[in-house]
Order: structure tokens, then sequence, then C-alpha cells
């Protein structure tokens, strides 16, 4: 297939495009035709930062030491090996951790799938070192959420209490729950679910049934199907503007496995994710040299794919955190209309019901007695209203 997409790359800072470079080559004879002019360009601080901030370091670091005859300053090679050599401590203590996390739930009852971390390192880049992860996801069946979350409990565990709720919206309007160890400084996010609504995914039992189990240690430890695991990545990558290119090399690194394409398209499609696939095939293709292929065509074909892959280069133009608020105004107006592209039609009419269902500052602008709830659905536009006024709230009733 033609391999040439276009996306708006030219005003690339230099140290972006080094950074693409080191990514997209496995042979010295890869690197770009111009990597000598940007090595000299290049200012290595910015660079460091860049590669800090994508969470691509310990990538870098291997390509560096594979390149060999590459002309780095001495110091750079250094801080990559220190940070390569700090991530590999703390991807070792998560391994540990996620060992000892799944006996326990195991021997509860509590059936359970590691979605990233230790076990998509090995997976993909085949040595736990070559990723980044600063927590685990573990996804469990609804039925068992209360009791995961009381062994969590029970293990040293605090729970991050951010999720208010009233009628129980929690349970589609997130995804998962927070959980900290003081002790070990280990975070573990919780999941009943791969995505917020108004996602539309399989169910655990399905996930369950193409599960894999992983060889990173000796008890089992489970993990998602091939191709659902791509789907979760490529969901998860597209709804945080794939402003990380770590989250573009892991797709890199599970396309160039064997995929079975017919499957992972109808998946795709029964999920209404084809579009996102698209998207992140696009962007790996451009960035970093993913060779694309006559099986992904059905992915490709669609115009909404294109778009979204032009969306996202403006997170790539930029190092936006989207994890530490608060946000640049810019850059918050442009997440929200981003997030409502991703949607199909379908699912931006149910966006858009949501709003009428009763919100946490309902309660908090007009207490009701807990047989009362269901009054907040004729009464959410006025609150919503009221609180507009800049007056919080009522009296008690």
């Amino acid at each position: 297939m033609n391999n040439d997409i276009t996306l708006q790359m030219e005003d690339l800072p230099n140290e972006l495009r080094l950074l693409l470079a080191f990514l997209s080559a496995d042979h010295e004879a890869d690197l770009a035709f111009d990597y000598q002019e940007l090595l000299q360009q290049a200012d290595w601080d910015r660079f460091i930062a860049l590669a800090r901030h994508h969470r691509v370091f310990p990538s870098v670091k291997r390509r560096l030491h594979e390149l060999g005859s590459v002309d780095i300053p001495t110091f750079v090679a250094q801080l990559f090996h220190r940070d390569y050599y700090r991530n590999t401590l703390q991807m070792l203590a998560l391994s540990g951790e996620m060992e000892q996390l799944s006996k326990a739930f195991s021997d509860n009852g509590i059936r359970t799938l590691f979605l990233k971390g230790p076990v998509i390192a090995a997976d993909l880049y085949g040595d736990v070192s070559l990723r980044t992860s600063c927590d685990l996801d573990m996804l469990i069946p609804m039925g068992q959420l209360n009791g995961a979350e009381a062994l969590l409990v029970s293990l040293g565990y605090v729970k991050d209490e951010y999720i208010v709720s009233v009628l129980n919206d929690w349970k589609w309007r997130h995804h998962h729950t927070t959980f900290r160890h003081p002790d070990k400084g280990i975070k573990v996010e919780l999941h009943w679910r791969l995505n917020p609504a108004p996602s539309k995914e399989p169910g655990f039992n399905e996930l369950w049934s193409r599960r894999r189990k992983s060889s990173l240690i000796n008890r089992p430890i489970y993990y998602l199907g091939r191709e659902d695991l791509f789907m979760f990545l490529v969901s998860h990558g597209a709804r945080h503007g794939w402003s990380r290119l770590r989250w573009l090399l892991d797709i890199k690194q599970l396309v160039n496995q064997k995929l079975d394409w017919p499957a992972l398209i109808r998946l795709l499609r029964k999920h209404q994710y084809s579009h996102i696939g698209g998207q992140a095939l696009l962007l790996a293709a451009r960035l970093l040299r993913l060779p694309l292929q006559d099986e992904m065509k059905p992915l490709l074909s669609g115009r909404k794919a294109h778009w979204l892959a032009e969306d996202a280069m403006f997170y790539v133009h930029r190092m936006v955190n989207l994890h530490t608020p608060p946000l640049a105004e810019e850059i918050s107006r442009y997440h929200k209309r981003y997030l409502f592209s991703l949607m199909t039609v379908r699912q931006k009419i149910q966006f858009i019901a949501s709003f009428l269902f009763p919100y946490h500052e309902d309660s908090e602008t007009l207490p009701l007695p807990k047989p009362l709830h269901f009054l907040y659905f004729p009464l959410r536009p006025f609150l919503w209203a009221w609180r507009k006024t800049g007056i919080s709230k009522f009296g008690r009733l």
C-alpha cells in the first residue's frame, strides 16, 4: 500500500523529528537522510524533555546503543542510561506486585485481566525494561467490584475517593477507580470497563474467553487477546489524543506481531472503533514508518480516520499532559471538541442525552432525601440554570 500519508509535519521542531527518527529506525541505514543535520542542531535539553514526556526514553536508549556510531553527547547517553535503570527497577517492582495481586485475586475467586504494565511490556517489547508504566491496570467483572475493592484495602491499599455519584451514574460515566499503597508507592487502577461511556465494548466474559497467559512469571497471569489488546490500546490512545508517542510505539510493536486482521476488523466494526483503528495506523505509518498492508485497507478507506489522524497532530506538535490540570484554555477547548469528534453519530446522541441524567452537583445544589432522588430527573434543567446564576445551593429540604 501507499505509505505516503499526508499529515502536517513540516513545522515539527528539530528535536521531535530527531526523536521520531530514532524511534522509527531499526538499523542505522533506516535513519532519516537529514538526521546528521538534526544531530548538529539539536537542543539536547529539549530532546531529553521530549523523550521523557513521551515516555519513550527506554526505546531511545536501546536504539542509541544499537546504532552505536551515532554521535551523541556523553551526558545525554548517561542520562538516558540512568532513566533506563530507574525504569527497570520500577518495572521489576510492578512485576512483583502484579504477581502478588494475581495470586490474591485468584485465591479469592476473582477473575482478573491485566490491561497494561509489565505484561504488555514483555509481550510487545520482549523485555519489561523497554516500556514505562507508573501503575497496574486490572479489569474485573462488575459483579465482583465490591469484593475486589475490599481485597485491595485488606492488602494495604487506600482508595482514592474522587468519584462522587448520584443514582449510580458512576457505573457508566467512569470506568475505573484508583487505589494507592502508601508504603509501596504503587498505584492500581481497578477497571470494570475498558473505557468510559458512551463507548461500546465486549463484556468481561467475552474478553476472558480470548485471554492470553503471560509467560513473564511462573504463576498464571492473564491479559487481553491480541485483537482485544489492539482495540483497547487504540481506544485509550485516541481518547488521550495520542499525546504520548509511547502509545503509538505500542501499536507499531503490536502490528508487527501476527494479528488476525479479518477478526480484528470484525471486532472493531462491531464495537464502532474502525475509524479509531484507522487513525492509529495512519499516525504510526507517518510518524514511526509503520508499513501499511493490504489487510488494513478496510480501516483506512474512510475519511474519518484521516481527519482524526490530522486532528491528533495538534497534540504531537505540543507537549500536552492531559493528566496535569489545569489545562491551558486553548488545549481544554480543543480536547473537548476532539473527544466529541471521536464519537459515532449514535454515541454523540447518547453523550448529549447523558446530560439529562442527574449529576452529583444536583444533589449538592438541592439536597433531597434518598427516596426522592428520582426528582432530580425533572429538576435537572432548573438546577443547572440555578448554578449558572452563581448561587451554589438551595436550603436542605
